[in-house]
């Protein structure tokens, strides 16, 4: 079993001065093995909060990062599934389906992780598995009338299982959903079927407020 912290979008500091204070007490080190982040980072500090939580962080370039250091794109390994990681300005339209489901072609991944829009998102289509993971600071995005809502994501990796759960901050209550998503293997003719199920794992019911730290 793998936890892998799905975040982004946090804008530090130019839209938003810091994380939810929630959000800091639910993300505490020796928790989660790997962050993967969609990038907008913005700042060096973010950045090293992140490696406190784990020092396993990859991160991708945001149209907003200045810093060169960070790819475009990424891929990462949790046999058998292959996750790749973009921030989601490369996408056309924003947030378009079909174009996503294109990117994860060329990169020849089983999910594809995006940010950009900031608004959580997490669905299955094509065999494959999309995740957003929105923005985790709530921080404005030019475009949307309104407060995007502060999320972020929490991938529990098991074999070809992944159990996602999103983090909301929504009326001042940290809310917690479960979505579950299992790659479809190439089954040999003759051989058992895997029987790999979702690890029973402390969680919130769907919906209800969370307190302490994840897990």
């Amino acid at each position: 079993m793998v936890l892998v912290l799905v975040i982004g979008d946090l804008h530090i500091p130019h839209r938003i001065h810091d994380l939810p204070a929630k959000f800091k007490k639910l993300l505490v080190p020796g928790k989660i093995q790997q962050i993967l982040c969609t990038g907008n980072v913005c700042d060096k500090e973010t950045y090293e909060y992140l490696k406190t939580i784990s020092p396993d962080v990859h991160v991708v370039k945001g149209d907003y990062d200045e810093s060169a250091a960070s790819p475009l794109s990424i891929t990462v390994v949790h046999s058998p599934i292959k996750i790749g990681v973009i921030h989601g300005h490369q996408c056309i339209p924003t947030g378009d389906l079909s174009s996503l489901s294109s990117i994860a072609r060329q990169m020849d991944v089983d999910v594809l992780i995006s940010g950009h829009t900031h608004t959580f998102q997490a669905v299955e289509a094509g065999h494959r598995f999309f995740v957003n993971p929105g923005s985790a600071t709530g921080a404005w995005t030019g475009a949307y009338n309104g407060d995007p809502i502060p999320s972020f994501a929490l991938m529990d990796i098991q074999g070809p299982v992944i159990v996602t759960y999103v983090y909301q901050l929504i009326d001042g209550e940290v809310r917690v959903e479960k979505i579950e998503w299992r790659k479809e293997l190439e089954v040999v003719p003759g051989a058992p079927r895997s029987a790999v199920l979702p690890r029973d794992i402390p969680s919130p019911a769907p919906g209800s407020p969370q307190s302490g730290s994840v897990w």
